[in-house]
């Protein structure tokens, strides 16, 4: 005889009837877990749609501002600006390329011997 008897001998009902029909536990727990996302959808949404109406706000008062001091917008101002501008700040200017390397960049096969121990 097992030291902990399986089977114990006062058994409540409740207990009876859901090792017999464990369902009976189960269809109201996914019945209340999924009306419970339910609720929370509408928590959610205000909460997103407070958020919204911030942004919205801010967007107006920002456009109000705007509207006053903007120019109007012309092309062919803007691309003759910008040519001027360009050619006033840099000039082409070709760097030499490193003693050594070819014009397409590819490493020399022998190696060259180095200016610096020539002069010594």
């Amino acid at each position: 005889m097992p030291t902990f008897q399986s089977n114990p001998i006062n058994t409540s009902t409740v207990h009876r009837k859901l090792r017999k029909h464990p369902a009976w536990f189960g269809i109201p727990f996914l019945a209340i877990m999924i009306g419970a996302s339910y609720g929370l959808q509408t928590f959610t949404q205000t909460r997103f749609d407070l958020a919204d109406q911030k942004v919205k706000q801010v967007n107006k008062e920002e456009e109000l501002g705007l509207k006053k001091s903007k120019r109007k917008f012309d092309i062919r101002e803007e691309y003759y600006r910008l040519n001027t501008a360009v050619e006033e700040e840099w000039e082409n200017k070709r760097i030499p390329r490193p003693a050594g390397l070819p014009e397409w960049g590819v490493p020399p096969t022998e190696p060259q011997p180095s200016s610096s121990n020539s002069k010594a």
